[in-house]
């Protein structure tokens, strides 16, 4: 048989063969694998980028009101001190207690939201307008039978603000961060009031 005679055979291409092979749009399937993979693994990293800080911010938030709230029970629980409350409380919350000040008790709670100083005292009539004075505001603003400390922070202190004594009160307020307060004194004795303030600060 002479050259001429051999009969050529056509090469087949890759693509041609059977369809175990791939897929049908010239994609095998190991490759095919490889991409599905990949975008599972962007897909778990997106998530996980966006859903571990907004837990840990949830988290965070819930463990910060919580421990505000045990604060403020545990200092409602020791109750009042019998004290002065340090310089650095007395600036931070606006309340010159006069020199002269007898019986002094305070405490202060805090949480997430708001700062209060509770403070009570016995005073002179001229160290009650000193007092008045160095807060922002005088006894003109007094106003006769009005008693400004709430209920919430009745309860915290044990106040008592009932009937058959002479009160009178007024809330100076001010603009954050400066702190507002609930005045109310007791004018039974006006010679010797006795003064209840919660100064209240917003951080």
């Amino acid at each position: 048989m002479t050259a001429a005679e051999h009969h050529v055979v056509p090469r087949q291409s890759a693509s041609s063969g059977s369809s175990d092979d791939g897929d049908g749009d010239g994609t095998p399937p190991r490759d095919r694998r490889r991409v599905v993979r990949r975008r599972l693994i962007t897909l778990t990293i997106i998530v996980l980028l966006i859903g571990i800080p907004a837990g840990y911010l949830v988290i965070s938030a819930a463990q910060s009101r919580r421990s505000g709230k045990d604060k403020e029970a545990e200092a409602a629980a020791q109750g009042l001190r019998e004290d002065w409350p340090s310089g650095m409380q007395r600036r931070i919350f606006e309340l010159p207690v006069p020199g002269n000040a007898t019986g002094v008790q305070y405490y202060e709670t805090n949480n997430w939201k708001v700062s209060r100083m509770y403070v009570k005292f016995r005073t002179t009539s001229a160290g009650l307008d000193r007092f008045l004075s160095g807060v922002g505001t005088g006894r003109a603003a007094l106003e006769t039978g009005r008693v400004t400390i709430g209920e919430r922070d009745i309860k915290i202190t044990g106040w008592y603000f009932g009937p058959g004594v002479d009160w009178a009160g007024t809330v100076h307020k001010n603009k954050n961060p400066r702190p507002t307060q609930d005045i109310t004194v007791n004018m039974t004795d006006p010679a010797a009031p006795v003064v209840y303030v919660v100064s209240s600060a917003t951080p």
